[in-house]
């Protein structure tokens, strides 16, 4: 009963909001899951830090490997799969402190390997800037940094293969199969027109939300789920990431450049056509050659990015957006009820309202 009471004194401060609702049970408090998760997120970056200074003696490769775990990030990939690592623990009745532990490490791992991503696009976008501050291959040369990554990668991997699990090996192995082929798929991509969109999304699954999705199934994996419940994880982990990059997507259409901590447009001055612009080019068909050029000619970045807001490009992608979104929810709810289930759910409402 204690709860409630403390629920009663909480919401007298908001009188005045609740005097105008018609009797009824106190309105739920939102779930904040970077608050449930505190015990496994608070030295996660500095477990991260720990490791990869413990794997070498060069003071600059340690320095380059690092440098983005500053705390600085969103963690949004650890947050997610510690939040359907500890949903599965309690569906399937097994919150072990040693289990739990060792699907922290998948968290590490999926974190590592996405800062690793970041910092082999740094070198390939060429880009000045990155979450505020100034981009690794800003700051050291190129062949350094690109080396760097690779150490993250296998500081990862070693951490992954002393779990002794070859299934979870196996999923998480995937996902780096995934990002290098998705990164190929963005580099050399021309394809025609109706084959555009497939592209895009076939890209961005590899790109963004595979590692998302194989890190939940690595959680399920781990805890020797059933099939059916590692496709949940899967599945919803899919969605969440599919998700996840288009409202990024979108974002670098609207959002100012020192909201993001990185520059905006950004995309189509690289020369990629995402959502937004695939769905402008249905109403102005004048975007199809820039397209096919990269958006190479100048003007072409100015122009497309007008054209872009004076179609419903934004609001489709928002649309698609919300769609997986809405199936994420509709996965979590298979499992057990619980706060981390129910963190699930909010994780996809934070996904389609995030603004930076």
């Amino acid at each position: 009963m204690q709860h409630n009471s403390h629920s009663c004194v909480h919401n007298r401060n908001h009188s005045s909001f609740h005097t105008q609702q018609p009797a009824g049970p106190v309105r739920e408090i939102q779930i904040d899951p970077y608050i449930i998760l505190d015990d496994e997120l608070k030295y996660f970056y500095d477990d991260v830090r720990d490791l990869l200074q413990s794997g070498t003696s060069q003071p600059e490769l340690d320095t380059i490997a690092c440098y983005y775990f500053d705390g600085q990030g969103k963690a949004l990939r650890p947050m997610v799969t510690m939040l359907m690592a500890k949903a599965l623990n309690y569906h399937l009745n097994n919150e072990s402190h040693q289990l739990v532990h060792k699907q922290r490490q998948i968290a590490l791992f999926s974190e590592m390997v996405h800062s690793a991503s970041l910092v082999h696009d740094d070198v390939i976008d060429q880009s000045d800037f990155r979450r505020g501050k100034p981009s690794v291959n800003a700051l050291w040369n190129h062949k350094k940094v690109t080396m760097a990554g690779d150490y993250i990668l296998s500081i990862a991997s070693i951490m992954i293969s002393r779990l002794r699990s070859d299934d979870v090996t196996i999923v998480l192995s995937q996902i780096l199969t995934d990002l290098v082929q998705g990164e190929f798929m963005q580099l050399g991509s021309r394809e025609t027109e109706n084959e555009r969109f497939a592209h895009y999304l076939t890209k961005t699954y590899r790109k963004t939300a595979s590692l998302i999705a194989n890190a939940l199934k690595a959680t399920a994996v781990i805890a020797q789920a059933d099939d059916n419940v590692a496709e949940v994880a899967f599945q919803y982990g899919r969605n969440i990431g599919l998700a996840f990059q288009l409202v990024d997507d979108m974002l670098d259409f609207v959002s100012s450049t020192e909201q993001m901590g990185k520059p905006t447009a950004a995309d189509l001055k690289l020369g990629l056509a995402t959502a937004p612009v695939l769905f402008a080019c249905e109403k102005y068909p004048e975007l199809n050659p820039m397209v096919m050029r990269r958006f190479s000619e100048p003007g072409d970045v100015e122009r497309a990015f007008e054209l872009v807001h004076k179609s419903h490009g934004l609001e489709q992608t928002r649309f698609l957006a919300k769609k997986h979104c809405n199936e994420a929810i509709r996965l979590a709810q298979e499992l057990t009820e619980s706060p981390y289930q129910k963190g699930l759910q909010v994780v996809a409402d934070l996904v389609i309202n995030r603004m930076k």
